[in-house]
C-alpha cells in the first residue's frame, strides 16, 4: 500500500449496534472512502480477515486502535468465532468487518457472517468501495450492461472442465479470478470451449505499481501469457457468448420428441433451456405443433 499524504481525514461518530462491512483498498491505500475510515475510527470492535493488514491500514491513515479489540475472522475461523462476533453485535456493540483487500463477501469469508447476521435480525450496513472484479471490468473494454462474477475456478479435474464449459456459454461478460501458475491452463481451456476468437482481457495488480491490462482475443491472450507470464493477482474478463440461431426444423423436432415424453409445458421448458430460447415462445410453438399434428 502506498503512503497517504496529509493529516487524518476521518472523524469519529457514534455508531448504532450492528455489523458494518467496510471495503478496503486492493492496492493504493488512498482508495479507501472517508466513510470507511469513519466507521473504522468509530466501531467498538474491528474484525479482520488479516489483522496485520488491517492494523497497517489503520496506521497509514492515522486511525488509532486506542485499546479497541481487533479480532481475526478468516476462512479457517470456527463457527464459534463467527457466533462470538454476532453476539457482540446483538448485545449492543458496533462491529466493523474488513477483508484483506476489496469488498467484503466478494471471494472472501464475509458471506457466512452476513448470512447469519441477516438470519438473526442483526442490523447490517456497508461502507462500499474498492472491488477488484469491478475494477477489472471497468478497464477491460468489454460490455458491462450484463455481467457475472464467478470467483476462482476449481483447481483441476472434471469440476474445472465443467466450470469452464458453463462459463463459456454464458450470454454475459464473465469476471473470474485465477492464480498466476494456473492462468495459462485456464486460457487454454477457454480457447477450447469458448473459441479462440472470443474477446477477453487479463487484468493484474490493479491500482498497484505494476498494474497491467492485456486485451484481445483468447488466442492473443494465450500467446501473450506464453511470451510474458503474468505475476500477481489476476482477473480474467471473458466476453459474452453470442446466442446461436437455432434451426427451426431442429427446434420443432426437439419439441415433438420432448412432447412424446412430457407434458407440453415441461417439454417447452426443456427445449427452451437446450436452445437458449424464451419459455413462452417455445410453449406457444409446442401448442401449434400439437394442434397441427392432431389435425393431420
Amino acid at each position: 500500500m502506498s503512503e497517504p499524504s496529509g493529516g487524518p481525514a476521518w472523524r469519529k461518530t457514534p455508531l448504532a449496534a450492528g455489523l458494518y462491512f467496510v471495503a478496503t483498498p486492493i492496492g493504493s491505500a488512498r482508495d479507501i472512502t472517508l466513510r470507511g475510515l469513519d466507521v473504522l475510527a468509530s466501531a467498538e470492535v474491528i474484525a479482520a480477515e488479516d489483522t496485520r493488514t488491517a492494523r497497517k491500514l489503520l496506521e497509514l491513515h492515522g486511525v488509532p486502535l486506542a485499546g479497541r479489540r481487533l479480532i481475526a475472522y478468516h476462512d479457517h475461523s470456527t463457527p464459534a468465532a463467527r457466533d462470538g462476533l454476532l453476539k457482540l453485535a446483538a448485545d449492543g456493540a458496533s462491529v466493523a468487518y474488513v477483508s484483506e483487500a476489496g469488498s467484503p463477501l466478494v471471494a472472501d469469508p464475509g458471506f457466512a457472517l452476513s448470512r447469519e447476521a441477516a438470519a438473526r435480525g442483526i442490523y447490517m450496513t456497508t461502507a462500499p468501495g474498492p472491488s477488484a472484479a469491478i475494477a477489472a471490468l471497468t478497464l477491460s473494454g468489454l460490455p458491462s450492461d450484463r455481467f457475472t462474477f464467478v470467483g476462482f475456478p476449481p483447481s483441476s479435474g472434471g469440476p474445472r472442465k465443467k466450470f469452464i464449459e458453463e462459463v463459456a456459454s454464458m450470454e454475459a461478460t464473465v469476471i473470474l479470478y485465477e492464480s498466476p501458475k494456473r492462468v495459462r491452463g485456464l486460457l487454454d481451456l477457454l480457447c477450447d470451449h469458448a473459441g479462440t476468437d472470443r474477446p477477453a482481457a487479463l487484468a493484474r495488480e490493479l491500482t498497484k505499481k505494476f498494474e497491467e491490462v492485456r486485451r484481445g482475443s483468447l488466442a492473443e491472450l494465450l500467446a501473450s501469457v506464453d511470451d510474458d507470464p503474468p505475476r500477481g493477482e489476476i482477473a480474467i474478463i471473458l466476453g459474452r457468448a453470442e446466442a446461436a440461431e437455432a434451426d427451426p426444423e431442429a427446434v420443432d423436432a426437439a419439441l415433438r420428441s420432448a412432447m412424446a415424453r412430457l407434458r407440453v409445458k415441461d417439454a417447452a421448458a426443456e427445449v427452451a433451456a437446450a436452445y437458449g430460447r424464451p419459455k413462452r415462445e417455445m410453449y406457444q410453438r409446442a401448442l401449434e405443433l400439437a394442434r397441427s399434428d392432431g389435425d393431420s
